[in-house]
């Protein structure tokens, strides 16, 4: 049983009685800074309060540990620093005169923002939120610990600083809808940047940093934090309102640097002489989609920028080659093609060695202008791009069909039925973000575990494959969860046989070792591996470790067994020797 009088304050990991954390390095006589708690306060009778890493004007956060779980946790403590105090003496929080409506109001909209948070389940980018409670004269948002590494410093440490449009593809489109769930809840984030994405071990990105957004929005009550490069123009008190749309600035600003290995100008920097390049060799190897895309959602006026992820999403899986290399459907080749003829591949946009983000300003007369600099080409060639796309050619416009999926036509025409693809075997989140299936299907889903398909993946669907249905059909699609993992619970102390039905009830397999301890019950479980409380797969191995009876020998050493003993106990009551 893990007792919290052994755990590091910074790690919360078990270190005896040692002062020096030989993980962390963290001392056991290090003292917090005010006005933020002090080590090892119990917050709401529950969770233990480690070392502080990291602040703004909005809080606090720390390290915890729940007592009644026995895990780490994140706490977030809203202790504003603009009319807030607090002594070593008294830890409630003292709110300075006429500032008690403002901390009112604002605390009330830190325990909205968390316990909507709290609501939301399931969702792989999101970190998960486990309670709201309140103490100590203000309020706290608990949160799982998770280990990882900011998306900034995952960037900083690889070898060319930036990533390829397939793996920046792969790592962040997960956020994009994470923040389209969030966006329907009602919350904007405001501060999407690579500092607050986090990369755990297995490779999955996770957004933290939630604020109310005052913390995030210049001339407001709080010390606002803005993070240059990624925060939008109207959160520096510029005309034109935050929304859906902010986050679309800063989730683009997140896409920029990772494809382009370098930071954005800021939008302050933006707004009076736009500078924001995409260097050359980048715009060459970056698909046209993409830069297209970049360019909507990094316009600087709010009226002028993408608007929603799910208009963001469209944009970024536009482009009919990229439709192709991922497995999607596409109308096949006209079947009347002029005889004799080779057949002419639609050709990449033009693009310069430079091409800039254009950014949209009003005149005098509230009117716009378009600056095209060095992005003239590139412009140019999505312009006939989307003519050959959505205009009256479309309809002759040759794609390519990928060899993982039959060459069958999908038709948008209304009153036509469409051929049901094989969705199977494919992620998610490639079929829900792609124009072309949405358009012509209502996708439900339903998570299951699955021993073999990875998480996210889809295992089956409930229309099969080569059915036709009317454009509009409800396509329930059953998603991976993974394999099924189950909480190991703590059977130490209990009876063996107890304990051994209990795990193989649960899907466990049990292996038991004996040995003898006076100091324990007869049978009793006195240890157990792997570490319990936490989740494993089915059919996981648990070892216990039970007490039996020490064995009973002669004077030569042999073992003496029960019957020998009951004939002893009956031969010397009888007087025989």
């Amino acid at each position: 049983m893990i007792s919290s009088d052994n755990l590091c304050m910074s790690c919360m990991r078990e270190i005896g009685e040692k002062k020096q954390c030989p993980y962390c390095g963290y001392h056991a006589d290090s003292v917090q800074i005010p006005p933020y708690l002090p080590v090892r306060t119990v917050i709401s009778n529950r969770y233990l309060v480690g070392k502080m890493l990291e602040y703004n004007g909005e809080g606090a956060t720390y390290i915890g540990w729940d007592l009644a779980e026995k895990k780490a946790v994140k706490i977030r403590e809203f202790i504003p620093d603009t009319f807030t105090t607090r002594t070593t003496s008294n830890l409630n929080l003292q709110v300075m005169r006429s500032s008690e409506n403002a901390f009112v109001e604002l605390r009330q909209s830190f325990v909205e923002l968390w316990t909507k948070l709290a609501r939301l389940k399931g969702l792989s980018a999101l970190i998960s939120v486990t309670d709201v409670v309140s103490d100590y004269g203000t309020s706290y948002a608990i949160y799982d610990h998770f280990e990882g590494i900011s998306l900034r410093d995952f960037l900083l440490r690889s070898k060319t600083g930036y990533l390829p449009w397939d793996k920046a593809r792969q790592l962040l489109m997960p956020i994009l809808s994470t923040l389209g769930t969030l966006h329907s809840s009602g919350i904007i984030h405001r501060g999407i940047s690579p500092s607050t994405l986090i990369i755990g071990p297995d490779g999955k990105i996770k957004i933290t940093g939630f604020c109310v957004g005052a913390a995030r929005t210049s001339r407001s009550d709080l010390n606002s934090q803005l993070f240059e490069g990624y925060a939008a123009i109207e959160q520096y008190g510029f005309d034109g309102g935050q929304g859906t749309w902010t986050d679309i600035y800063s989730f683009a600003a997140v896409l920029y640097r990772t494809l382009i290995g370098s930071d954005p100008i800021s939008a302050k920097e933006r707004m009076a002489n736009d500078k924001l390049m995409v260097p050359g060799k980048f715009a060459e190897a970056l698909p046209a989609y993409v830069i297209n895309g970049l360019i909507n959602a990094l316009q600087i006026l709010p009226e002028d920028r993408t608007r929603t992820v799910e208009q963001l999403r469209a944009e970024l899986s536009a482009s009919p080659a990229a439709s192709a290399a991922s497995g999607q459907y596409q109308r096949p080749a006209p079947p009347a093609a002029p005889s004799g003829k080779a057949q002419q591949k639609t050709a990449q946009p033009p693009v310069k060695k430079k091409t800039s983000v254009p950014s949209a300003k009003k005149d005098g007369n509230n009117s716009r202008t378009i600056i095209i600099t060095a992005a003239a080409s590139l412009v140019a060639g999505l312009v006939i791009f989307a003519i050959l796309l959505f205009g009256p050619l479309r309809e002759h416009v040759t794609f390519l069909n990928n060899n993982n999926v039959p060459d069958n036509s999908i038709s948008t025409t209304a009153g036509e039925l469409i051929e049901v693809p094989n969705l199977t075997g494919r992620l998610y989140i490639d079929i829900t973000s792609n124009p072309v299936f949405t358009k012509n299907f209502v996708f439900v889903d339903e998570y299951v575990y699955d021993d073999e398909a990875e998480a996210g993946y889809i295992v089956d669907q409930s229309i099969k494959a080569g059915e036709t249905v009317p454009a509009g059909t409800r396509i329930t699609l059953y998603v991976s969860k993974g394999e099924e993992e189950i909480v190991l619970p703590n059977v130490v102390g209990s009876d063996s046989e107890e304990a051994v039905a209990r795990l193989e009830e649960l899907g466990f397999v049990c292996r038991v070792s004996e040995t003898s301890d006076s100091s324990h019950r007869e049978n009793e479980v006195i240890s157990m591996s792997p570490v319990a409380e936490k989740a494993y797969g089915k059919g996981t191995t648990v070892f216990l470790i039970v007490n039996v009876p020490e064995e009973e020998t002669d004077e030569n050493g042999n073992i003496i067994t029960s019957d020998e003993n009951e004939t002893s106990e009956d031969n010397s009551y009888l007087g025989i020797n």
